[in-house]
């Protein structure tokens, strides 16, 4: 009897695998053990910052427009949500949570300026 040649087990599809995934979190309550362990994040590129940066400041310049505009409740209202930008009760202060109600605040000033009179 003429035996055939073995051939190399396939690597199991992307569905495959997800169903595998799938099924192994109702065998073990929660998968843990066939989790894929987390991904490491990418490094950000300088050309990605850049983009970033643009991105941020094209925004700004949007929010300051929609600002220039909004009506008076409006304009409190954001007034008023700058205010609830701060530490959760028992937790230190964090800078960056500082700098981000000041710049709501930043940008309601400057739309100030471009307010229709």
């Amino acid at each position: 009897m003429n035996a055939l040649p073995s051939e190399p087990p396939l690597a199991p599809s992307p569905q495959a695998q997800a169903r595998r995934l799938a099924v192994s979190t109702w065998e073990n309550e929660g998968g843990s053990e066939l989790s894929p362990p987390p991904a490491a994040e990418p490094p950000v590129a300088s050309a990605e910052c850049v983009q970033l940066r643009v991105r941020v400041i094209a925004l700004e310049s949007l929010v300051i427009a929609l600002l220039a505009d909004a009506s008076e409740h409006q304009r409190a209202t954001a007034l008023e949500m700058a205010g609830f930008i701060s530490p959760r009760p028992g937790f230190t202060p964090h800078p960056l949570t500082l700098r981000a109600a000041e710049a709501m605040r930043s940008l309601l000033d400057r739309a100030e300026r471009f307010r229709r009179l």
